[in-house]
């Protein structure tokens, strides 16, 4: 196996312990998403190519670099998704959304696929979690939806994070701009990079994003999208600033900023943990209002945002925040009685099917072994049975906390075991 495909030491997301933390994440996403009225739907994980190249653009990094693109047994060429929010539209369009009360608001959560190099906080398969609300122009839709973003992190302690906002103008804006855009490049071409010189005549606006130092000396400088936009984009602007000046949520306004897509318009943000260095960028998101139209569909205004949650792990972790996971084991059957072990092991399953959360050992391991292990995968009670206890039809319930034990018949254990969970 190529090592491309090995996370870094330490960093193996999948693995018990981070799995709890993943899980914890999500479900307070979930949480916060469905108490303001965001459904869950889900999408699949590979569409055809031209969905996200006809949407993101063909100039993007995403299409044009890092996609994963196969051909099936129809000769259909297909990609794994490198994000969810035109697989998003296209479910609005194609089931008949646009006749529910607008906005819909939905949420998911699932893998994404982007060839890129492997690094801390950047890997081939990565997790997002995504919001969007469809179908309406409203500006406290984008506030709501940063504010949203915002509270999850809250929710799961997260400090240290930089929100930023732009305006990136209406499609009318564009065009214009980028002439003025080109101008200058074209005055500094010899003080940019390749790759600038590259997306001078497919898309400018990603200049904006070069990590080249002396080209980004010259993006300093460089007129910004801001400056150019509809008097309609800043009163828009204006407006959403506004309701997160009423929320009392801190921000920073920078005309640098540009999402990678071709489909963003107006509103467009990013948040950062700046401690994670290069990939520092722990999610964003934008108003896309001609998105559907790319894609076929009427005109359908839109918003939405998505988060790494690996990087949302790594900076949780740096923090010594991840979320605790819930205690995994109500109660240990050590069983020493060998007669006992068919009996027990039926019992367990009947406290299981009750909802309480059982563990037997299953290594052949000796009474201490047993009572070791107990307590180190944090069992709240061991159910002790050994040769005595057995004769009696009986068990030892032991509280792992306070030490204390009272003996319970065996037809009763069930019963004793969901009431001492509460």
């Amino acid at each position: 196996m190529s090592d491309d495909f090995i996370p870094p030491r330490g960093t193996l997301d999948w693995l018990p312990a981070r799995q709890a933390a993943r899980h914890a994440m999500l479900d307070r996403f979930r949480a916060i998403c469905e108490g303001s009225g965001y459904a869950e739907v889900a999408t699949p994980v590979f569409e055809e190519k031209a969905l996200f190249s006809r949407t993101a653009g063909e100039s993007s990094e995403v299409v044009g670099k890092e996609m994963y693109l196969f051909e099936d047994q129809g000769e259909r060429v297909l990609a794994l998704r490198p994000e969810f929010t035109a697989s998003l539209m296209r479910l609005y369009l194609g089931n008949g959304m646009s006749r529910e009360a607008q906005p819909v608001r939905v949420w998911c959560a699932g893998s994404c696929y982007r060839y890129a190099a492997v690094q801390r906080g950047r890997y081939r398969e990565f997790t997002q979690v995504d919001a969007e609300a469809i179908g309406s122009d409203d500006p406290a839709v984008d506030a709501e939806l940063i504010a949203l973003q915002l509270r999850w992190y809250d929710a799961l302690g997260l400090e240290g994070i930089e929100l930023r906002i732009n305006t990136i103008g209406d499609k009318g804006d564009r065009e214009p701009y980028l002439a003025v855009l080109r101008d200058y490049l074209d005055a500094h071409i010899d003080h940019v990079d390749e790759e600038i010189r590259r997306q001078r005549d497919l898309n400018p606006l990603r200049a904006f994003d070069t990590k080249h130092p002396e080209s980004q000396k010259v993006m300093a400088d460089a007129p910004k999208i801001a400056d150019h936009v509809s008097e309609a984009a800043r009163e828009h602007f204006a407006a959403v600033r506004s309701f997160l000046d009423a929320r009392g949520i801190v921000y920073t306004v920078d005309p640098t900023l540009v999402r990678g897509l071709d489909y963003y318009s107006r509103t467009t943000w990013e948040v950062a943990w700046p401690e994670l260095g290069a990939q520092s960028g722990i999610g964003g998101g934008g108003r896309y209002d001609g998105l559907a139209e790319s894609i076929g569909g009427p005109a359908t205004p839109g918003v939405g945002f998505a988060s790494g949650v690996e990087r949302v792990l790594l900076a949780l972790e740096d923090q010594g925040r991840l979320p605790a996971p819930a205690t995994r084991v109500d109660a240990f059957f050590a069983i020493f009685a060998d007669d006992a072990r068919p009996a027990l092991h039926a019992l367990l399953d009947q406290a299981r099917d009750a909802g309480v959360r059982c563990e037997a050992d299953l290594a052949g391991r000796a009474v201490k072994g047993q009572m070791k292990q107990a307590d180190r995968i944090g069992a709240a009670r061991t159910v002790v049975c050994g040769d005595d206890e057995w004769a009696r039809r009986a068990c030892l319930v032991r509280d792992m906390a306070s030490g204390e034990q009272v003996e319970v018949p065996l037809d009763g254990l069930v019963e004793f075991l969901v009431n001492a969970k509460g």
